[in-house]
């Protein structure tokens, strides 16, 4: 075992009410002691790394929340959950590729802006 709900708050950078909220959502299953006190392990630890992930890379919490069913559910969903991965990695890549095409036009609109700093003109005055 890791820790307390206390201690696990601090390592994950998450608050005690977000764990909590995490445990209501089915999203964590700490084990209990026999005082009935949450106790977290390292996968825990893990799990709540990758969950932190999937957020930060835009998968909505409905889908975290599926996927946690079916990792709970043990190795028979090993597929369903490949599948659900490989569709968010194409979702991300397809961000990735909006944002690049985002950058290039404002590195466009700088070039132009440093160019007519240059030649010591003013800037067109809008956009």
């Amino acid at each position: 075992m890791c820790c307390g709900i206390g201690e696990f708050a601090q390592k994950t950078g998450l608050s005690v009410h977000t764990l909590r909220y995490y445990e209501q959502e089915g999203l964590l299953t700490p084990a209990r002691n026999q005082a009935n006190r949450r106790m977290y392990t390292e996968q825990d630890l893990a799990w709540v790394a990758f969950i932190r992930r999937l957020k930060a890379t835009g998968m909505p919490l409905g889908e975290i929340r599926r996927f946690a069913q079916l990792r709970a559910q043990g190795g028979a969903t090993t597929a369903p959950r490949l599948a659900m991965l490989i569709d968010h990695r194409a979702q991300l890549d397809r961000q990735i590729a909006q944002l690049i095409e985002h950058r290039q036009k404002l590195d466009e609109k700088i070039g132009f802006y440093r160019r007519e700093l240059a030649r010591g003109e003013a800037a067109e005055p809008a956009i």
